[in-house]
């Protein structure tokens, strides 16, 4: 038994001296900084062969990876500019200087992933907003939680005008914000947005996100889009034309839909003549519709429809003001008929029978929201109607009517009573 041990530890130390394996007390890491767990294209990263224990033992390094970029034999490798190239598992270890046989063993793998420049995920909320409400934006990158600060932007005219616009930064995010929303108060217009996120020292940073917009259908006495025929939804090969109407002598109609993350000018989707685009409706659509002038100002927006379907739903397209009557109406591309029709209000039946119109005779606000008529088991595509609130003129409270009469004639009483005693008192004097 004894010789046997004897025998194995020879045999150890014979594969010690010959090949260095033995792993004493050293132990070589692979540490990356800065430590995030995804790298991006262009990012500078540093890579570095750590002895653990290692004292003030001169030591040389020797590096194994999966990548096609083998570092050199330096306990440090900086990349100044990482490449996909660069992605692969990473290991390193040591040698004491001047020494054959006394090596480290190879250290854990670090796995390098990198990917493209990320573009973040940029989100609204609302993105149709009431006047003066609070709008909340989001920006979103992979790994949120790897040190990344958030920059907010919004569209404003250039000073040059004539369609020339820039991005300006929003109050408060100069440096960057760690929270990834950002909330705007107070708005009350169509307005563009985008955002873009930063890290690191020199700060690397992404793609700037697709703009979005919040849209307001609010209608402004300096601005305003009018669509005719006035309704939202629209057979395909319908004339329909938006015009725009202003303080501006330029201007173009801009479009956005679900499906393209680019805007597009009239030019585009119909042909613009002066004010007015006369949209092209041969295919099915929907989008959001809005003008722009040369000076930066925009209109409301508008919701439109085209179906290629036999059956929509007639619902003004812009706002309706509140106390207004308006009517909504099911309509067939080619025929009639006199049977039930039902009409819905956010999914919830309003009216059934066997009228074609639902009339409300004076509008308010809790009548805004999604309309659609279903006739024979087909249904409409939903429209959004607006209302809007216009402000009231400040009068006097009705119920403070009363307090302010006995206010007023116990103010003329008191005021009145001294001067009966002072005309009496004088013709006194005088007799």
């Amino acid at each position: 038994m004894g010789h046997a041990l004897l025998g194995v530890f020879g045999l150890f130390l014979l594969n010690t001296l010959l090949y260095g394996h033995a792993e004493g007390p050293n132990k070589a890491v692979v540490t990356l900084q800065p430590n995030w767990t995804e790298v991006y294209r262009g990012e500078r990263i540093t890579l570095r062969c750590e002895i653990t224990d290692g004292g003030d033992t001169e030591w040389e390094y020797e590096w194994r990876t999966t990548s096609s970029e083998k570092p050199p034999d330096q306990n440090k490798h900086s990349i100044t500019s990482v490449t996909r190239s660069h992605s692969g598992d990473y290991r390193c270890k040591g040698r004491k200087n001047h020494t054959q046989h006394s090596s480290t063993g190879w250290s854990d793998p670090i796995k390098l992933t990198v990917s493209d420049r990320p573009q973040p995920v940029f989100t609204v909320s609302p993105s149709w907003l009431s006047a003066g409400a609070s709008v909340t934006l989001n920006c979103s990158v992979e790994d949120p939680s790897a040190g990344w600060r958030f920059y907010w932007y919004k569209r404003v005219p250039d000073p040059l005008g004539n369609f020339y616009y820039r991005y300006e930064q929003l109050p408060g995010s100069t440096s960057g914000t760690e929270q990834d929303s950002y909330i705007v108060h107070g708005q009350t217009h169509t307005a563009e947005y985008q955002c873009r996120a930063g890290r690191g020292d020199p700060e690397y940073q992404s793609y700037t996100s697709y703009s979005m917009y919040v849209w307001s259908a609010d209608i402004q006495s300096s601005a305003s889009l009018t669509v005719s025929p006035d309704r939202a939804q629209h057979f395909t090969s319908d004339s329909v034309s938006l015009s725009c109407e202003g303080n501006s002598t330029e201007w173009t109609v801009m479009r956005s839909s679900p499906e393209e993350n680019y805007l597009f000018d009239c030019s585009t989707w119909g042909a613009m003549n002066g004010s007015t685009c006369n949209m092209n409706t041969d295919w099915p659509s929907e989008a959001v519709y809005w003008c722009e002038s040369g000076s930066g100002e925009f209109t409301n927006a508008v919701n439109i429809t085209v179906q290629d379907g036999d059956m929509i739903l007639l619902s003004p397209a812009r706002p309706v003001t509140e106390g207004h009557s308006v009517s909504l109406s099911c309509r067939f591309r080619s025929q009639t008929s006199d049977s039930i029709v039902f009409f819905y209000h956010n999914e919830k039946v309003i009216q059934n029978d066997s009228r074609w119109e639902l009339n409300i005779s004076a509008v308010s606000k809790s009548d805004e929201g999604f309309y659609k008529c279903r006739h024979s088991g087909r249904e409409s595509a939903q429209s959004w109607m607006s209302v809007q609130v216009i402000p009231a003129v400040s009068r006097p409270d009705s119920s403070s009517f009363p307090v302010l009469l006995v206010v007023g004639l116990v103010c003329g009483i008191v005021l009145f009573i001294p001067l009966i005693v002072l005309l009496c008192y004088r013709a006194f004097k005088a007799q």
